[in-house]
């Protein structure tokens, strides 16, 4: 494979966690890499694995016109200059600012809807016209990439895709040697939620519940784990996170580069998301065998089989939340045993990253 191929993200952080194993196995195969992303801690890491890296300055939490118009110039020329033969978009602003560079130039590009983000969750005036530009941009993109059915229909009711170009991928895939199988831990039942720190995560709902949960069973756990001063209009306040803790309603661990040890000596995980892609770290935990409570929301609900692999939970409800914990506490430790092992069967079968990497190598392969 002699090609050139751009990936593009709003963090490098993202690229790193999600997409290491795509841009290894292309730069394996003889391919030249370009990560385009603002720089952060794991900019180098990008560096080391064989890409080169383009400090892009995008503001993830902008609005401005004039600012966000000035990205869209940085990603062209950027893009001009390295000439790909594809380039594969990720995260919402992405999608729509270098695929319209890439349409503009004739460039093969992918976007991929991992979740719909604050411009589909939340209406205002610049939120629709950032919609219909996003249709624009799909609509000329060799392939769409959706994690859920939900985000693809609500797509193709909104016109902003054309069907034929479209794939529905099993998230960002789950290494299942690296997230390996772990028994369920003895003692009390340990709540573990994983996100970043943002309204639309559902973490005051979890919050919320937690308080309820500890009232009644003082000796139950409830983790939280995640980035503060995360870039994202509904980020929670370092001072309200405090809060939480000092009443003890949450123990709150801050952001963890392995999530394994964790997930390890937990027995459920907690996503009250309002809305998904394909959660991540729901699949990583069940690829460990941990069953998982999630809303029953787009993407959300895809990631757990409900009573099967882990519940669902009515969104934005705390009080639903509650109950569906309460319920977990007292479950038999041999069911919630089960459920885990059937999560991990559930990740083997539908959820591997070898198909996304596939999918990924055959878009730059179909390049004549």
């Amino acid at each position: 494979m002699n090609r050139r191929i751009i990936f593009c993200s709003n963090t490098s952080w993202y690229l790193f966690k999600f997409r290491r194993s795509t841009i290894s196995r292309l730069l394996e195969e003889g391919g030249a890499v370009y990560c385009l992303a603002p720089r952060d801690d794991y900019s180098k890491m990008l560096v080391d694995l064989g890409a080169e890296f383009v400090d892009i300055k995008m503001d993830g939490k902008s609005v401005n016109p004039l600012k966000e118009f000035s990205v869209i110039c940085e990603l062209y020329q950027a893009i001009k200059r390295i000439r790909p033969d594809y380039v594969f978009n990720f995260t919402p602003k992405m999608n729509l600012y270098s695929g319209l560079a890439c349409r503009s130039m004739g460039v093969l590009y992918s976007n991929n809807i991992s979740g719909l983000g604050t411009a589909f969750i939340h209406d205002s005036f610049v939120y629709r016209v950032a919609r219909k530009l996003l249709g624009f941009s799909n609509k000329g993109a060799h392939r769409v990439f959706f994690q859920n059915e939900d985000d693809k229909s609500l797509f193709e009711r909104l016109n902003l895709i054309r069907r034929q170009s479209v794939d529905i991928l099993p998230g960002s895939g789950v290494n299942t040697d690296e997230f390996y199988f772990s028994p369920l831990p003895d003692g009390p039942i340990v709540f573990l939620m994983i996100a970043r720190l943002i309204a639309d995560k559902g973490v005051r709902e979890y919050v919320a519940a937690s308080k309820v949960v500890r009232e009644k069973y003082p000796d139950v756990r409830c983790l939280l784990v995640g980035p503060m001063g995360v870039s994202n209009k509904t980020a929670i306040a370092e001072e309200e996170i405090a809060e939480w803790v000092r009443k003890e309603w949450v123990e709150y661990l801050g952001y963890q580069e392995d999530v394994r040890p964790l997930i390890s000596q937990a027995h459920v995980v907690v996503l009250p998301s309002y809305r998904e892609g394909m959660p991540r770290v729901v699949l990583e935990a069940a690829s460990m065998g941990r069953a998982a409570i999630v809303t029953d929301a787009p993407g959300c609900r895809q990631s757990v089989e409900a009573g099967v692999t882990g519940f669902h939970c009515q969104p934005q409800n705390a009080s639903d939340l509650t109950r569906r914990m309460l319920e977990v506490i007292e479950l038999e430790r041999n069911c919630l045993s089960m459920m885990g092992a059937a999560a991990r069967r559930r990740v083997e079968k539908a959820f591997s990253e070898v198909y996304v990497i596939n999918r990924a190598l055959e878009c730059v392969e179909s390049v004549c």
